[in-house]
């Protein structure tokens, strides 16, 4: 079995994020494997382990990414590919994405393709959809549980808190939800098998791609961190005085009265 995981390096949110003239500094940041891919690649190995094959994994990027791909390739992942955009592209968006991703499966065999359900730092969920329906894949998304037998593939996903089950065939794109399967850490045996495993590094040009097949269709005009939120007001007093305050500040203060 064929397996290919769609996987993007983000900034960690948990950590300190500074903008600066409406973009994000990269020097201070702290880059990770979207939390969501993280699913897609432990479940890429779990249905490797289950029915044979190899994993690979695939990035759009500049050289920092290949940190990233090393460290799925010690949760055990057998190969991976950084399609290098550094000296191509300054900016790009889902199209671009997109349209790069379609020109390299051009010549794959995929019987599934996982990624993550939305990318922490933009969140539109459109990359996996999108690519589905440009290599004419089925696409099956939130995914929570993923059963494989044969051909067929019988899949829970996730539904606004409720669980919606699909049977579809493979080959078959999904995007992968919390709740899927919970991460491995890399140990330290994988670390060392990592650094002798296959990275392939490509670049557009070998994709039969220009610059003007990728130019983005979209454009960011600033990025900016929501404002700090202000303390709390404690009501004091008995409760019909604290009653008469409140009504007072949703007048005065938060205008909602």
């Amino acid at each position: 079995m064929n397996i290919y995981v769609l996987l993007k390096r983000t900034f960690d949110t948990e950590e300190k994020i500074a903008i600066s003239n409406g973009r994000i500094e990269d020097d201070g940041a702290e880059y990770i494997i979207n939390p969501y891919d993280e699913y897609a690649v432990e479940e890429a190995i779990n249905l490797r382990d289950e029915h044979g094959g190899e994993v690979t994994v695939v990035t759009i990027g500049e050289e920092d990414s290949e940190k990233q791909l090393r460290t799925a390739l010690a949760m055990g992942a057998d190969k991976a590919v950084l399609i290098n955009t550094e000296d191509d592209l300054e900016e790009g968006d889902q199209f671009t994405t997109v349209k790069i991703l379609e020109a390299f499966f051009e010549d794959k065999e995929a019987d599934i393709v996982l990624a993550g359900n939305v990318a922490i730092d933009e969140a539109s969920g459109q990359v996996g959809p999108r690519l589905a329906e440009r290599l004419g894949m089925s696409c099956v998304t939130t995914i929570t549980s993923i059963k494989v037998d044969g051909e067929k593939a019988n899949i829970e996903r996730d539904v606004e808190g409720d669980v919606e089950k699909v049977e579809t065939s493979l080959p078959l794109l999904v995007t992968c939800q919390q709740g899927l399967n919970e991460p491995r850490y890399p140990s330290l045996p994988g670390i060392m098998k990592a650094k002798k495993k296959p990275l392939e590094e490509l670049e557009i040009d070998d994709l039969d791609l220009d610059e003007d097949d990728v130019e983005p269709k979209t454009k960011t005009i600033e990025i900016f961190l929501p404002p700090e939120k202000q303390a709390g007001k404690v009501l004091e007093g008995e409760t019909d005085d604290q009653v008469k305050e409140l009504v007072s500040l949703l007048k005065t203060e938060a205008k909602v009265l």
